[in-house]
């Protein structure tokens, strides 16, 4: 039910929401370094996840586990979305 709400109730998503430790810059995840080759990388692997074929399994998400190819690309809009949100763009 939370991955439905998250993904298509009619809502942007809130301010606040901590972060995954395993995703977390610092903790699990990848340190901020230069931001020019870190905005280039991003928007490559944005690519490369939307041309994946749909029989290609992805990791599970680690709040809504196991999630379809358009769930995935709808979460991606989502999360693209609320971050460009948080930061006035």
């Amino acid at each position: 039910m939370t991955k439905w709400i998250a993904l298509y109730a009619p809502f942007h998503w809130p301010k606040g929401v901590p972060t995954r430790p395993e995703v977390e810059q610092g903790a699990g995840g990848t340190p901020p370094t230069d931001f020019e080759r870190d905005r280039n990388d991003l928007l490559a692997v944005l690519l490369r996840f939307s041309d994946q074929p749909r029989a290609f399994q992805w990791h599970p998400h680690p709040m809504f586990g196991e999630m379809r190819h358009d769930e995935w690309l709808r979460w991606g809009f989502l999360h693209t979305d609320h971050h460009l949100r948080q930061f006035g763009v």
